[in-house]
């Protein structure tokens, strides 16, 4: 049987460049992208678009029916900085979306779901260097709450009921093609950007404050690589660690000033610091890279050669 994939959340900062490499995998009639409205993008302009409420369960089982899908990947959720400022929403979208697809793979209507955690799950009381894969996990933000709540049920209706679910938990997501979102990782975007238009940059976390991070073409090689790889390798149901580098953004305009010399910063944190200061500096993946193969291609100084590169050449 063709894979057939329906992306939940395709036009967000992950869905808008997992839909492109998914298109390309499977081709372009083979996979549906949806979201709760129509934007004027690549997403909708070049292959097959749904409007869908990821809320609606009766939506996503009409879309799921229609195109005869086989794997879906749900990536609609409400970020960190974002959840904070609507929690009660927040809760109701990441958690309510997540049961709908559960319930629809139980009933045998799709055979494998992609749905993505965080580092978020962590918490102040997480060793916070190298974090293992199993740990304390006592978060302290609503997207942190409602990850970590989605894992265990993620297991849960593995271990009871064999549903095929496959989760990674992302670090700090680094792209070119798409504007910060809302999380609060989304400096190491923006200090892209301003390092191209202005020349220097204010950042709302403090200099030496480390954060797991990863460039976007690694996280969508990671999400593809988990789904096509055999059942039997993927021994973890929550959530694997995903890790490819750390920094702090000291660092990271360090590496900015070999492009830009005359590049400045200045440190102005804000409430995305309390948030920054409950997650890990680092990430122990050893899990992920010895049961389905994961290893990285980007480190700081590949992604910032190739950002400068991408950015001059499409957005400046």
């Amino acid at each position: 049987m063709d894979t057939k994939v329906l992306i939940i959340g395709a036009c967000g900062q992950i869905g808008t460049e997992l839909t492109a490499k998914l298109r390309a995998t499977y081709g372009v009639d083979n996979v549906i992208a949806s979201d709760i409205r129509k934007l004027e993008n690549d997403v909708v302009n070049n292959g097959i678009f749904e409007v869908v409420n990821a809320l609606d369960y009766n939506q996503i089982e009409h879309l799921i029916e229609k195109y005869e899908i086989t794997d879906v990947y749900l990536m609609a959720a409400l970020l960190s900085a974002t959840a904070e400022k609507n929690p009660a929403f927040a809760w109701d979208l990441n958690m309510n979306s997540l049961f709908h697809v559960l319930n629809l793979a139980k009933a045998g209507k799709i055979q494998k779901i992609f749905w993505p955690s965080s580092i978020a799950v962590f918490g102040p009381t997480t060793p916070s260097k190298n974090t293992p894969q199993y740990t304390i996990m006592e978060p302290t933000t609503v997207y942190g709450i409602s990850k970590q709540t989605g894992e265990r049920w993620c297991e849960y209706y593995n271990k009871q009921y064999g549903v095929d679910v496959r989760s990674i938990r992302y670090p700090g997501l680094i792209s070119w093609s798409t504007e910060p979102g809302g999380g609060t990782t989304d400096y190491a975007v923006d200090i892209y950007h301003k390092a191209i238009t202005e020349g220097t940059f204010t950042s709302f976390l403090s200099e030496n404050t480390g954060l797991p991070m990863m460039y976007m073409d690694d996280a969508i090689k990671a999400t593809i690589s988990i789904m096509q790889a055999p059942n039997e390798q993927i021994k973890i149901r929550s959530s694997y660690n995903l890790a490819a580098m750390s920094f702090t953004p000291k660092e990271i305009a360090g590496e900015i000033k070999k492009h830009y010399p005359d590049f400045t910063i200045d440190y102005d944190p804000d409430f995305r610091q309390k948030i920054a200061d409950s997650w890990p500096e680092s990430i122990d993946d050893t899990a992920a890279r010895e049961d389905w193969g994961w290893h990285n291609d980007y480190n700081l100084e590949n992604m910032t050669t190739e950002m400068f590169a991408m950015l001059n050449k499409h957005v400046y």
